[in-house]
């Protein structure tokens, strides 16, 4: 991981990052993970990638979250020619 500098705390203040604001940190990475992994189609090891953690980090993430009762989404399948 790489280390943060001042510029990168310097964020514009758009609505979605004030949206942010008071919510718990767990609640924030949950929706994080979910949305990217909807970005990359269930694609987990690609997820990961995207979010700098490791596949395990994620696996974990989503169990815990599936436990909670949170609907993952499925690894969307190609189709074949």
């Amino acid at each position: 991981m790489q280390p943060l500098h001042r510029d990168s705390l310097d964020f514009p203040q758009h609505e979605a990052t004030r949206a942010l604001v008071g919510r718990r940190l767990a609640d924030v990475e949950g929706v994080l993970i979910l949305e990217t992994l909807r970005f990359c189609l269930g694609n987990r090891t690609r997820a990961a990638k995207m979010l700098g953690v490791s596949i395990r980090t994620m696996r974990n993430r989503l169990k815990e979250f599936a436990s909670d009762g949170l609907s993952i989404p499925p690894t969307e399948q190609r189709q074949s020619s």
